[in-house]
């Protein structure tokens, strides 16, 4: 399988490695470059980093932390309880239980890597596997709960290495009418914001509904529905069935996504190398920026020490000399550091007066920010974003 190389954004940390010095010893780092899969049209990192490394018993990253998606993952549990009336459901990546929690009448289980997730889920009384999914654990499963008739997952299987394994493994865990509802950012969306931030170590891949149609044929399965969201700066609900199950029709979304994509030229590998183009432009605009401000000795913060900044600040060298430090809501990130740029972290307790600037680490959580934050901005305060260009708010 040919695979093209089209953008380099350098040396990165573990993006949920966060710190508790500033002065670190041999902090782990990798190189973060992108390539095209020709064949394929799957876009995916060149170095895969070992998952153990990223997930592990002190994964930091919250589902339940926003409020955005507490409300996106009960709206698409009662939907998905109204229209497929499911008697058991598998979540991959079940991470805090925000989703699978819904489902405590029917058989529910979760498969979560990270033992400190897996811990909270259990507690709920829902059985959940702390360990990577694969052919082997889905038999394992299979074994004692049966075929399910739904299977989730929302931000895990573009973090796993081996697809052919991970889709040949979801549609053995499928009975013959079940359905697989996979949710993950757009590369359609992130090529159109410019948003590069989506590729880090945990996103080995960022999908398109081109690559997703590719490589689920050769494990029996088929794409017959796509929803599109505004999660995390633009997303994909995609829906699968088996191949074999003539019962569910392919809805015209799949030929409306595919043009969609087409007509972008997600098919081209010179549409990638404009995206790269744009991505340094992007680098140099966000760093006059903050010398800018700097210059004006204005007091600039971080807003969100997501997985997402960490990406903008190592490429574009954006450390404690411009950010003092970043507010976050995340009980576990508090009185630590960033990955790579070691700028401090302080649990949030809202923006204080002092502050001129904040960095939208969240930045696709930004209405909700701007609706909480009302204070900070009409007593003049600004925020920075680089999505879809650097710009002040």
């Amino acid at each position: 399988m040919k695979k093209i190389s089209f953008l380099n954004l350098g040396k990165h940390p573990i993006t949920n490695n966060f710190l508790k010095t500033n002065k670190p010893k041999n902090e782990f780092f990798y190189n973060l470059k992108l390539i095209y899969h020709k064949e394929t049209k799957l876009v995916s990192l060149d170095n895969f980093v070992p998952p153990k490394k990223m997930f592990n018993d002190k994964y930091a990253h919250r589902a339940s932390a926003s409020i955005t998606m507490q409300e996106a993952y009960k709206n698409l549990a009662y939907k998905i309880k109204k229209k497929f009336k499911p008697k058991s459901i598998l979540e991959i990546g079940s991470n805090d239980g925000v989703f699978i929690k819904y489902f405590s009448n029917i058989n529910n289980v979760g498969v979560e890597p990270c033992k400190n997730l897996a811990d909270l889920t259990s507690k709920m009384k829902i059985e959940t596997y702390d360990k990577f999914w694969t052919f082997q654990l889905s038999n394992k499963i299979l074994s004692k709960h049966g075929k399910f008739d739904i299977i989730y997952s929302a931000n895990t299987i573009s973090h796993i290495h081996n697809l052919n394994e991970t889709f040949k493994a979801i549609e053995n865990s499928l009975n013959s009418n079940g359905i697989f509802i996979l949710e993950d950012p757009s590369l359609l969306k992130s090529l159109q914001k410019l948003s590069y931030d989506q590729f880090y170590d945990e996103h080995a891949y960022v999908f398109s509904i081109t690559a997703l149609k590719n490589i689920t044929k050769q494990s029996g399965l088929e794409v017959f529905n796509v929803e599109e969201l505004k999660t995390h700066g633009g997303s994909n609900r995609v829906y699968f069935k088996k191949v074999n199950n003539k019962t569910i029709k392919i809805s015209n979304t799949v030929k409306k996504h595919l043009l969609k994509e087409k007509n972008f030229g997600m098919n081209k590998l010179q549409t990638y190398q404009i995206f790269a183009k744009k991505v340094l432009k992007s680098r140099k605009n966000l760093i006059k920026i903050f010398q800018k401000l700097k210059k004006e000795k204005k007091n600039i913060i971080g807003y969100g020490a997501t997985y997402k900044s960490s990406t903008v600040l190592n490429f574009c060298k954006i450390d404690k000399k411009f950010i003092k430090y970043f507010l976050d809501t995340t009980p576990t990130k508090a009185g630590k550091f960033t990955p790579g740029t070691h700028i401090p972290i302080k649990k949030y307790n809202g923006i204080p007066s002092n502050v001129d600037y904040a960095f939208l680490g969240a930045w696709n959580f930004k209405d909700e920010i701007f609706k909480k934050e009302k204070k900070f901005i009409n007593r003049g305060g600004r925020f920075i974003t680089h999505v879809p260009s650097p710009k002040i708010l």
